[in-house]
Parts: C-alpha cells; structure tokens; sequence
C-alpha cells in the first residue's frame, strides 16, 4: 500500500511539473526546437515536447529501478519476516517454558524452550532453564547435552554455563564434580562474588578448611561475604584448623598455625581455648602457662580456667600460688576450688587437695569433682570415701542424662 500511493505521487507530481514546463515554454511565440542526430538518423522536435518527454522519461526511469531494488530486496525481506516471526515464538515459548519450569512442568519446559532455542535472541537462557527442568526430573545426559549446546550457541557465556552446572552438581551432592568446574572458572575470573562462593560451599562440604583459608584474603577484596559473615568464618575456618593439627600432637606445628592466625582472630570466644587445649594435649602446655594466666586475668572464662588445671607445669607449686591469688575475687568458684583441688594433688599437698575438692563440691556438686577426689582417695587406701565418691558422682551424672532427655521432649 506504502509502495502505491509513493507511485500515485511521484506520476502526479511529475504530471504537474510537465504541466507547469509545458504551459512555462508556450508562452513564448518560437518556444525554440531540439535537434538531436546520430549517423544518418536525425531527430527534430519542439523544446515544450522534449522537455515534456524528458521528465516523464525520467519518470519512468525511475519508477523502474525503484521497483528493480524492491524486487531485488523481496527475497531478503520475506527471510526477516520469518525470522521475525520465528522470533516473537522463541520469546513466546522462553515465557511459557519459565512459567511451566516454575510450576514444576518439567518435561513440558524442557521441550517448549529447547524447541525455540535456535531462533531466539537469548539462546542461553533456554538452554540453562531447560538443563535444570531436565536435571529436575533426573535426565542428567539431557542436562550436559542443554549445558554443552549453551557453550556452543552463546560464546562468552562460560562462567553462566559454568555455575549452573556446578549448581548442579552440588544440589546431588556431587562435590568433586562440582569442584573440578568451579577451580576451572575461577582460573578464569579469580574475583568473581558467585564462583567464591560456591567454591566455599564445595570446601566446606568437602571439609578442606585450608583451601578456604587460602580464599580469606579474596572474600574481603571482593565483598563475597558481609564483613560479619567473613570473620565468622575465619572463626571457623581457623578453629578447625588448629584441631586438625591438634590431631597431629605437633606442638610445633600447632604453634606455627597460631602464630599465622589473625590477631583479631585469636582474641574471639572460644579460639584461644582451642590453641592451649591442642597444645597441652601435644604435651607443651608448659609453653603457653603464661598467655592461659594472662588471658585469664584479661577474662575470667570457665573454659580457659580448666585448661589451666590440666597445664602440666614446670613448676607445679608456682602454678598453685598463681591460683590461690585468683581466689582473692573468685572464691567460690567451684571450678577455680576444683582446678586447686587437682593443683594441690600435684604438689602432693594431701590436705589442700581434700579441702579445695571439698569445697567445690560444696558450692557445685559436679562430676569431675567427685571423680578426681575419688581417685586421690583410693590412691590414699581410702577405699570406702572414694566407694562414696564414685557412687555420688554416678548418681550425678545419671541425673544429668536424664534432665537431659527429658529437656529434649
């Protein structure tokens, strides 16, 4: 319709202007002739009628190649129509493929959205809807064929195809799997926020707590985590750590770890007791006697004060008097009365040993208490005061079970 009414206008304007030549050149009495020869032949007529026919020749000239171009551009026109076409049906068919991949129409997804993936514009997108809808309903081979044409039809998507297999695989709890894919992307983008991530999900499953002490440093520079969640996690990470050395029974090793550990780190609840428990238990406690009193004179903690009680010391009555001093603000405490207790023992200060463990029972009953006065008491040829001991602290810790138990229902 366009092309009509262009030629409509372009023979009436042209009408016009040989109207307007004609009526311009009859004015004149001689409007003058043209003689046009070629050889033999000649050619004469009048100025009004040539320059009449000039512009209608031009005319014609050029409704011709008008109409030539547009013959020549069909072809190429009806293509992009059915390109086009094809296209708004992709769009169409992403649509109801997302829709029925969210209503839990697997089967349906995956076929709607493979079917348009070629003629659409975002060929990725189909593909990794249409993996996971496969991977949904367990065609895992449909899901790498989906995965491996999206590598193919979208150049650049790597890290895309990439994560969502690696998604994948760890919702099937395939964690070496998923790994092999993530190390790959990080290769490629070693600050990318979602390949960290997953890459701490992956070590974490995988408990390689020394693989994510070596990401700490990339969490902060990138802002995986919020700065609240990366020092939980270098609690963590650090904490176990140092008990899988502890494991080892390396003093040496153990210390080296702790002393790469972040000073801010080492000053969080509970990673100091880990530190001084690994090393008593390697057989060094000796060495960290005095950071357990400093830090216990920084903080009183329950936890840290047993530890001490256990330190096996090089000077054991020098460890006692450090201890009496804390009685000064801590005097019935029962665990500070136990810790002296077991202090005195190793003194060989019978009467001590009996008073301290004594009173701790008689501020807090506990179990541990009633088992290390038992033991000294047999040890002494008491057999019918440790027989109570032992008899109490059962009794003790049968109780304890069961307000456990019944806490629980």
């Amino acid at each position: 319709m366009k092309n009509i009414l262009f030629f409509l206008g372009a023979l009436v304007s042209a009408l016009v202007f040989a109207f307007l030549v004609h009526e311009w050149l009859a004015q004149y009495d001689d409007p003058g002739y043209v003689l046009i020869g070629v050889g033999h032949w000649a050619l004469e007529t009048s100025l009004v009628v040539f320059a009449v026919a000039l512009i209608i020749g031009f005319f014609v000239f050029y409704v011709f190649f008008r109409w030539l171009g547009w013959l020549i551009r069909l072809p190429g026109k009806i293509r992009m129509r059915g390109k086009s076409v094809k296209f708004n049906r992709s769009q169409d068919a992403l649509i109801s493929g997302l829709v029925d991949s969210a209503e839990g129409n697997w089967e349906r997804a995956e076929k709607t959205l493979i079917r348009h993936a070629s003629n659409s514009g975002a060929p990725l997108i189909h593909y990794l809807t249409a993996a996971r809808a496969a991977h949904s309903r367990g065609a895992l081979e449909k899901r790498d064929e989906y995965l491996t044409r999206a590598t193919k039809d979208a150049p650049g998507s790597e890290v895309a195809v990439g994560l969502t297999r690696a998604e994948l695989h760890l919702s099937q709890k395939q964690f070496d799997q998923a790994l092999e894919t993530l190390t790959k992307l990080h290769t490629l983008d070693s600050s990318h926020a979602s390949v960290l991530q997953m890459l701490h999900q992956t070590y974490q499953q995988l408990g390689d707590w020394q693989a994510i002490r070596k990401l700490l440093p990339a969490f902060h520079e990138n802002k995986v985590f919020m700065e609240a969640e990366i020092k939980l996690l270098e609690v963590e990470t650090f904490s176990l750590l140092l008990k899988e050395a502890a494991e080892s029974s390396n003093a040496n090793e153990i210390q080296e770890l702790w002393n790469s550990i972040p000073a801010y780190v080492q000053v969080m609840p509970g990673v100091p007791a880990i530190y001084f428990a690994a090393m008593i238990d390697s057989g060094a406690g000796a060495k960290i006697e005095k950071d357990l009193v400093r830090a216990l004179n920084d903080k009183w903690d329950m936890t840290l004060l047993s530890l001490f009680g256990s330190v096996q010391s090089i000077d054991f009555r020098a460890q006692l008097e450090m201890a009496e001093k804390w009685l000064l603000e801590h005097g019935n405490d029962p665990i500070l009365l136990r810790v002296l207790g077991k202090i005195s023992i190793k003194c060989e200060f019978a009467d001590k040993a009996k008073k301290y463990l004594a009173k701790s029972i008689g501020v807090e009953p506990t179990v541990e208490a009633y088992r290390v006065l038992g033991n000294y008491l047999l040890e002494e040829d008491d057999q019918e005061r440790a027989s109570e001991c032992f008899k109490l602290g059962l009794e003790l810790a049968s109780n304890e079970v069961i307000n456990s138990v019944s806490a629980l229902r």
